[in-house]
């Protein structure tokens, strides 16, 4: 231990009382000393491990805070994604299926007038060809070789006229059939247009109800390119 120079000014009865305090220092230290090391060293310990618990309480309800807010985000953006897909899943199946369905009006309106030329037409060929004909025979009677050779020019001329008509009648039974197919893909639409939002209602934000729209999605796509050839 250090030792400290004594001062001349200093009096004996200051040395002395310094002298006592030093031996009652060294003394109590003496006696705090005697308590046992593993004691001592368990305190610490407990401190330390004390210590440690809380940093790692610390650091957890960190972690769990942050996950809590990137949950939280994730959920938000989820909830924006999934209102614009029900907002364009509502958009499309009504507004496509409208225009479809006003389409699909206007060529089985026009089918049907289309048909009815036809029948009118081929109504009123078939009573000039049976006239011609009574004619071609009056005339064959009369053995007037002109006469009869205009009335054969002027009924082959019918003939083809009539094979016109029946040339468009084909192309109106295809139109009939085109027009068949694109009900059918329209309704389907439709189908699935609902379904979509039944699933969008169904499943709320879950993270499942994402892929299923997505897939009914690709597929409504699918289907309204199939139905192009046929607008």
């Amino acid at each position: 231990m250090k030792r400290f120079a004594a001062n001349p000014m200093t009096t004996p009865e200051y040395d002395w009382w310094c002298g006592k305090r030093i031996k009652d220092n060294i003394l109590v230290s003496s006696q705090e000393n005697t308590l046992p090391i593993e004691e001592h060293l368990q305190v610490i310990l407990s401190e330390l491990e004390l210590g440690l618990d809380v940093d790692v309480q610390k650091l957890e309800a960190e972690e769990m805070r942050k996950e809590k807010n990137k949950t939280d985000e994730d959920l938000g953006s989820l909830k924006t994604y999934y209102k614009k897909l029900y907002l364009l899943m509502r958009i499309f199946g009504l507004e496509t299926s409208k225009q479809w369905r006003k389409e699909i009006q206007e060529e089985v309106i026009r089918a049907d007038q289309w048909e009815k030329k036809f029948q009118d037409a081929q109504v009123g060929l078939r009573a000039r060809v049976a006239e011609l004909e009574r004619s071609l025979h009056q005339y064959r009677s009369r053995n007037s070789v002109i006469e009869l050779k205009a009335s054969l020019t002027e009924i082959e001329e019918l003939k083809g006229k009539i094979e016109e008509f029946e040339a468009a009648l084909d192309r109106d039974h295809i139109m009939g059939e085109v027009v068949t197919q694109a009900r059918e893909v329209a309704d389907h639409l439709q189908t699935l247009a609902v379904q979509a939002e039944m699933l969008s209602l169904r499943y709320g934000s879950k993270l499942d109800r994402g892929r299923e729209l997505a897939w009914f999605l690709r597929k409504v796509k699918a289907l309204s390119i199939r139905a192009r050839p046929y607008m």
